[in-house]
């Protein structure tokens, strides 16, 4: 991460190290309350894959992400999400595939192998890995939310997104100092503006989207939650050119198949709900 004068101030894993400290300290109340509801050796283990798989693992997924490609092709790429969550639901938690599902994820593929292609073609930094990462990320959140969905849904949306916090409040405390976070802002006297940043993002754009999140994938679906992906790629083409990132009309155009493929696949859902 950069300061407003372009010097380095945190690492990619101490930004991602701060945004889950923080987030989870803002929860913190909210998760000591509601862990004493928890049904410790029934859900347990899908809190922690909540946790891990809904925001550990993509936060540094990201952040290291970024470092070599830009904002705005992962932003394209979290398209894929909903691919994932309908291929989680059919092979883990046996729903059956219907024609549109099936027609929409061959689209969808299509257009995330496009999207590849095209983002690794036009990254002028980024290796194979970057890309790679986001890849991971995407599958870790299909993964979160499909738990949630099939086996979370009696918990509240706020003690969901509380607990998964909780617990990784021991974890981030842990990485706080094996990434020598301490030693930055020591040494370092142009963090502030950066960590005003990490604060505000840990806050607003990681413990209460997640409660959002949470909520929506209980009151529908995991894969119509997922569907928010319609709109996070389009905000990050939007932003991109806002800042002057390279993203060419291929990339669109394979971001675009594959959003075609995730409205398809999620179609018949929507009729059925109206």
């Amino acid at each position: 991460m950069y300061s407003a004068d372009g010097h380095s101030t945190f690492s990619s894993n101490q930004v991602a190290t701060l945004r889950i400290l923080f987030a989870s300290l803002a929860l913190l109340p909210f998760g000591i309350r509601a862990f004493k509801a928890l049904d410790f050796r029934k859900d347990i283990l899908s809190f922690s894959i909540v946790a891990i798989c809904g925001n550990l693992a993509p936060a540094f997924l990201f952040t290291y992400a970024e470092t070599g490609i830009s904002s705005g092709l992962a932003g394209m790429l979290n398209s894929i999400t909903p691919i994932f969550t309908i291929l989680i639901a059919i092979f883990i938690f046996k729903d059956k595939m219907n024609y549109r599902q099936f027609v929409g994820t061959a689209i969808g593929f299509i257009g995330v192998g496009l999207l590849l292609y095209f983002g690794k073609q036009n990254s002028i930094e980024g290796e194979w890995s970057h890309i790679i990462s986001v890849l991971g990320a995407t599958l870790c959140y299909a993964i979160s939310l499909s738990v949630i969905r099939y086996k979370l849904s009696h918990y509240k949306s706020l003690d969901i997104a509380a607990i998964a916090f909780l617990l990784l409040l021991l974890p981030s405390l842990v990485l706080f100092f094996t990434e020598d976070t301490l030693n930055t802002f020591q040494n370092n006297i142009q963090i502030w503006n950066s960590l005003l940043a990490i604060l505000i993002l840990s806050i607003v754009g990681t413990a209460l989207a997640l409660f959002i999140f949470n909520t929506i994938i209980k009151n529908t679906s995991a894969l119509f939650a997922s569907s928010v992906t319609y709109f996070i790629p389009i905000v990050a083409v939007v932003f991109g050119f806002f800042f002057n990132e390279v993203i060419t009309a291929l990339q669109i155009t394979g971001m675009l198949i594959a959003l075609l493929g995730v409205f398809i696949a999620n179609s018949n859902r929507r009729q059925k709900s109206s």
